[in-house]
């Protein structure tokens, strides 16, 4: 499953497109500095959401989330614009009265960005007057056209990191309820998209998906952190794939903690197990070769290392 969306860009859009550009002029432009027409503007704002560079994406998300009404308003009004950037813009202005019912009634909706629209009411009436008539965006540009001379395709990376920053904080409860009724009315595919992109909630969510091809690739996601890892390790998963992903990854099996937890876990496969039970210490291995709660051959095996030290000294 790739990562990688190609949109079609401007002449106008260009100059702050791709990592070789200078990284004040990206910087400027994620902060909204530039004066672009409505789709231009928010495409490469959307792009720049995905930069490598922490301060430019920060900047461009925080560009995103501020856009107003008016300026979204001409944007949705393209019914080609692309399902991603249409996401990101329900995500970050799903719940404003005025936009949920045209974000609703957009050709380009994908299931998921309909379920985030239902928990939040996206079936409201038609937006205000006023609100429609405020459409005027000049530090933008007034047009909403495309430039009509174009570069070559220029792919954003998904999978680097979803338009939200990620932060390994305690998860939201209300956040998470609310993501839950949504996922509820995904379809498997929408899933596993939300799984490989998703913050935190999604993936605590995803994780425990009876789908097994969706709690994979819940594990898989590129912004998983160590703490959810242990936590996982630590929990009863149904699904050994996950186990597998995990004792796979050279990066996550460094911290003795996930080893330990490992270990400890039923579902680990066995012969991962055992190769991580030489890597404890002493006194765990002396509770491991007592324990009745672990595989006997993982008992087993403790007891053979502490008599193999004993010897040794």
């Amino acid at each position: 499953m790739s990562g990688k969306v190609t949109f079609r860009i401007s002449a106008a859009a260009a100059p702050y497109i791709g990592a070789d550009k200078p990284r004040q002029q990206r910087l400027e432009a994620a902060r909204g500095k530039v004066a672009l027409p409505p789709a231009d503007f928010v495409l490469l704002v959307y792009y720049l959401c995905h930069d490598q560079d922490p301060e430019v994406k920060r900047s461009a998300v925080t560009t995103l989330r501020s856009l107003d009404a008016g300026l979204l308003m001409q944007v949705l009004a393209d019914p080609a614009l692309h399902p991603r950037i249409l996401d990101a813009l329900v995500q970050l202005h799903g719940k404003n009265p005025d936009l949920r019912p045209i974000f609703a009634k957009h050709p380009s909706l994908s299931s998921a960005a309909a379920a985030a629209l239902a928990v939040n009411g996206g079936t409201a009436s038609a937006p205000t007057p006023a609100a429609v008539a405020s459409v005027s965006t000049p530090e933008y540009g007034s047009s909403p056209r495309r430039a009509h001379s174009e570069t070559p395709e220029a792919a954003v990376d998904e999978e680097a990191g979803a338009v939200q920053p990620d932060e390994d904080e305690p998860i939201d409860e209300e956040e998470y309820q609310s993501k839950y009724q949504m996922a509820q009315a995904m379809g498997v595919s929408d899933k596993i998209k939300m799984a490989m992109t998703g913050d935190k909630e999604w993936r605590s969510i995803m994780i425990k998906d009876n789908n097994k091809l969706v709690s994979s690739a819940a594990i898989k996601n590129p912004r998983m952190t160590e703490s959810e890892v242990l936590s996982i390790a630590k929990s009863a998963v149904g699904n050994d794939e996950i186990m597998r992903v995990i004792c796979s990854n050279k990066e996550w099996i460094k911290n003795a903690q996930i080893r330990k937890a490992l270990v400890m876990n039923s579902k680990t496969p066995l012969p991962h197990a055992l190769r991580f039970v030489a890597t404890l210490p002493e006194k765990e291995l002396a509770q491991l070769a007592k324990s009745k709660n672990v595989n006997s051959a993982i008992a087993s095996q403790a007891r053979r290392i502490l008599m193999s030290k004993k010897d040794s000294r």
